[in-house]
C-alpha cells in the first residue's frame, strides 16, 4: 500500500492510504459477514481509509439510513481498531423521515443539524471523534455562515478533525472556504465528487443526479484543484459501477457522446500492453495523475477488492499517460 497526506493543519491532517473503501452497502445489500470480509482484507493489505455517509443506505429499506454506520461500529469493536483507521462520513442528505429522501426532505446543514447528526454518527460509529467530516449535499436554505461556523464549533471541541464537502457548485465551496479563512475558522480541506477516466455530458442530467443536482469533477472542479494545492479530491464511483467491464451495466446515458468510444479504445489498449484489466487501469491512472486524487472503490467480495487493490502498484508509463489523456 501507499499513503499520502489529507489535510494542512498539524493538528488534524492524516496520513491515509492512497485507495479508499467505500462502505455505502454494508450492513444493507452486502451481509456482515461479507462486509467484515472485505474490511479485514482492505486493512490487511495496508488500507485505512473508510468512506460512509449517515444516510447509507436509506433507499435499500426505505428507511432513513445508518445501517452502514452501525456496521462499521460493530466492525470496529470487534476487531479493536482503534486511530490507525480513518473513517469519513457525511451529513446533510439524511431524509428526515422514513419513505422520504434526501431531495424532498433532507436533514439539511443548519448547525444544529450539524451537531445533532454528527454526535449520532459518533456513537454509531463508536468513536470520539469523527476523522473527516463531510458536507454530504447542498442546503440553499441555510445561510454558509451559520454552516460554516457549525462544523467550526465541532473541530473546536475536538469532535471532529478535518473537514470535507461533497457535490457543492464549486462557487459553493470557495464562498464557504473564503468565508471560513475570513473568520480565523477551519475550512474544507477534502473535495468528494463523483470522477473517473471516462467523462460524462454537463449539459444533461446524470444518473446519480437527474434531479440536475452537482456530483461531477468537471472541468472548472478540477481547475479549482489546480490553484489550491492544500485540497485532495476523494473520487467516488471510479470505475462506474461496473460499467467498464460488465455487460449487464451499460454506461449512463450522459456518458453517450463521441468521446466516449475514442477513450474506451485507448483505454482498453494500455490495459493489454500492460497485462492489467481495464478497471486497475483507470484506478492506475487517477493514483499517478497531476492532481492528489484517492479513488474510492466499493467492494462486494473479496475478489473486487482484490482487483482495486492490484493497481495501487500498477506503474503507467509516461508515453501511456500520455496517450490516456490525449484522447477525445
Amino acid at each position: 500500500m501507499k499513503y499520502r497526506t489529507i489535510g494542512t493543519d498539524p493538528a488534524t491532517r492524516r496520513e491515509v492510504s492512497v485507495l479508499a473503501l467505500g462502505a455505502m452497502l454494508f450492513g444493507s445489500r452486502t451481509d456482515e459477514k461479507t462486509s467484515f470480509a472485505v474490511l479485514d482484507r482492505y486493512v490487511e493489505a495496508g488500507g485505512t481509509f473508510i468512506d460512509t455517509s449517515d444516510n447509507y443506505a436509506f433507499w435499500e429499506d426505505g428507511g432513513q439510513g445508518g445501517q452502514s454506520e452501525e456496521l462499521l461500529g460493530r466492525w470496529r469493536r470487534s476487531r479493536g481498531a482503534g486511530d490507525e483507521i480513518v473513517i469519513a462520513t457525511k451529513l446533510g442528505a439524511r431524509p428526515l423521515a422514513p419513505g422520504t429522501s434526501y431531495t424532498d426532505n433532507a436533514e439539511g446543514l443548519s448547525a444544529k443539524v450539524i451537531r445533532e447528526s454528527a454526535e449520532r454518527s459518533r456513537e454509531l460509529l463508536g468513536v470520539d471523534r469523527l476523522d473527516l467530516l463531510y458536507a454530504h449535499i447542498e442546503d440553499p436554505a441555510v445561510p454558509l455562515a451559520e454552516t460554516v461556523e457549525g462544523f467550526a464549533a465541532l473541530v473546536a471541541e475536538g469532535t471532529v478533525g478535518l473537514l470535507g464537502v461533497s457535490n457543492h457548485a464549486v462557487w459553493r465551496v470557495e464562498r464557504a472556504r473564503a468565508l471560513a479563512a475570513a473568520a480565523g475558522l477551519p475550512g474544507y480541506e477534502v473535495l468528494q465528487y463523483q470522477h473517473s477516466y471516462l467523462r460524462p455530458r454537463t449539459d444533461v442530467p446524470s444518473e446519480l443526479f437527474p434531479d440536475g443536482g452537482l456530483g461531477g469533477a468537471d472541468a472548472q472542479l478540477l481547475n479549482y484543484l489546480r490553484a489550491e494545492p492544500g485540497l485532495t479530491l476523494v473520487a467516488y464511483s471510479p470505475l462506474l459501477t461496473g460499467a467498464y467491464t460488465r455487460a449487464d451495466k451499460p454506461l449512463p446515458p450522459d456518458y453517450d457522446h463521441p468521446g466516449t468510444p475514442a477513450r474506451l479504445a485507448v483505454l482498453r489498449e494500455v490495459a493489454r500492453e500492460t497485462g492489467a484489466t481495464v478497471n486497475q487501469v483507470v484506478l492506475a491512472w487517477q493514483l499517478g495523475g497531476e492532481l492528489p486524487v484517492i479513488p474510492l472503490v466499493g467492494a462486494s467480495s473479496v475478489a473486487q477488492l482484490d482487483e482495486s487493490l492490484a493497481a495501487v502498484d500498477l506503474e503507467l508509463t509516461g508515453e501511456q499517460r500520455a496517450r490516456l489523456d490525449a484522447a477525445h
